[in-house]
């Protein structure tokens, strides 16, 4: 007698269509699911209107992950995981990255590996950290939001953290017109807030994804001049301060190995409520 199939075939995976199991997902782990949550939120589950599929075996409730330019698994076993690891496959290229919590990116990744082969980096332990109080330690009152007549200027800070933070230049390919773009966006939205100095960003950080729950802070940068002087733990309170005046939990994941970024944000307040992964793919 053969033994069963280590994973269900990609037949199995739907489209979910079922609106309030997928809310309930998201509404039960706000601080992990919030890039997906964000999109949910203002354009529902149709495919074209959030930039790509919510996967599952049945039920949104037992299993669920998001498929776009990312991956980003939110709920399910890891033969869920496998089983949304051959859909992925059967598509016509892999995506830029997995992310999300550890326990559902790594057996993905387990899978797509054997197919895609390796990744340009895996990063398997990034504690998922949280605030939803004031602050522990000072806010700096020179953080605020950018505006847009600032793009270029902070656009050479998050041109530089971005490199620094994922190893590629994001203008490779269309020369950054698109990065442009993402970065006006946020600008523009409010959600880009820096320190600048003689027109110079010496701070800087933005709120990446806002759900009505959470929001997700990203790209924290001090310039390596003014390195060493607490801007980044009194920059990051700052922001977290606005996301909480906000009625939301702030948060955000960090590589374990950066003891310094780890540091700031225990002296900001936050604590670990869980463990992100993320594989960079392209």
């Amino acid at each position: 007698m053969s033994a069963p199939p280590l994973f269900r075939r990609t037949g199995d995976v739907s489209v979910a269509r079922d609106a309030g199991e997928v809310r309930r997902v998201l509404d039960e782990d706000p601080v992990g699911t919030c890039m997906v949550a964000s999109r949910v939120a203002e354009y529902g589950i149709e495919p074209g209107a959030i930039g790509g599929e919510l996967w599952t075996r049945g039920r949104p409730t037992e299993s669920l992950c998001f498929a776009g330019a990312n991956l980003i698994p939110l709920r399910g076993t890891p033969a869920d995981m496998g089983a949304f690891a051959e859909k992925a496959m059967s598509t016509a290229r892999r995506c830029s990255s997995l992310v999300g919590r550890a326990e559902l990116v790594m057996p993905m990744w387990r899978r797509l590996e054997q197919a895609w082969g390796a990744a340009r980096d895996v990063r398997e332990n990034q504690p998922l950290l949280a605030l939803n109080t004031a602050p522990a330690c000072p806010t700096d009152p020179a953080v605020r939001p950018v505006r847009p007549d600032e793009l270029d200027a902070y656009l050479v800070a998050a041109i530089d953290m971005f490199i620094g933070e994922v190893g590629i230049d994001p203008r490779i390919g269309d020369g950054g017109r698109g990065y442009r773009r993402r970065v006006a966006g946020l600008i523009a939205a409010g959600r880009a807030w820096a320190r600048f100095e003689r027109g110079e960003v010496v701070f800087k950080a933005e709120i990446g994804s806002q759900s009505p729950a959470v929001g997700q802070i990203q790209g924290v940068w001090v310039h390596p001049d003014w390195r060493g002087r607490g801007l980044g733990a009194a920059g990051t309170a700052t922001l977290a301060a606005a996301v909480v005046r906000s009625g939301r939990t702030a948060s955000l994941y960090v590589n374990s190995y950066n003891t310094v970024a780890r540091a700031t944000y225990a002296k900001v307040g936050f604590t670990q409520v869980g463990t992100f992964a993320t594989v960079l793919l392209d």
